[in-house]
């Protein structure tokens, strides 16, 4: 079977602790991720949550688990939208991995996605990310908040 997995990377002209600081602080993820405040207490085995409030109702878009936290150098957690009609099990999460370098004082940020062809409806789901964008919107998005 394939693998389905999406990859993007970028420079960004801020330190590794700015770059860390703007994947886990809800407030800067808002700005980036579709409004989303990224909700966790960060420990292994923890969920992880991207709540937005849509005309005044609180609202889940993705929920997960944090899979490893390595601050300023490696984040992974599993995606899931508690909304879709797939059944909410380990095996239909799909793994996101940050991986964050240090480039002479700017740092290279890594993302990658899936494998899809894991989970239920897994090409759908991999069809559905790349036509939305994929990471490259989310990341250029990252880079401007840093950036600021």
């Amino acid at each position: 079977m394939e693998a389905l997995i999406i990859k993007e990377e970028i420079l960004i002209n801020g330190t590794t602790q700015e770059v860390w600081d703007a994947l886990i602080n809800p407030e800067k993820t808002k700005r980036y991720m579709f409004n989303c405040e990224a909700v966790s207490n960060w420990k292994v085995g923890s969920r992880l949550l991207w709540n937005a409030n849509i005309n005044g109702n609180p609202t889940t878009f993705v929920s997960g688990v944090v899979r490893d936290f390595e601050p300023e150098n490696k984040l992974v957690f599993t995606t899931f939208d508690p909304n879709s009609s797939i059944k909410d099990i380990p095996e239909n999460h799909i793994p996101v991995t940050y991986t964050l370098r240090d480039k002479a004082g700017k740092t290279f940020l890594t993302v990658m996605q899936g494998d899809f062809s894991r989970v239920a409806q897994g090409r759908k789901r991999y069809e559905s990310t790349i036509a939305g964008g994929g990471w490259a919107s989310v990341l250029a998005d990252l880079k401007k908040v840093v950036e600021q």
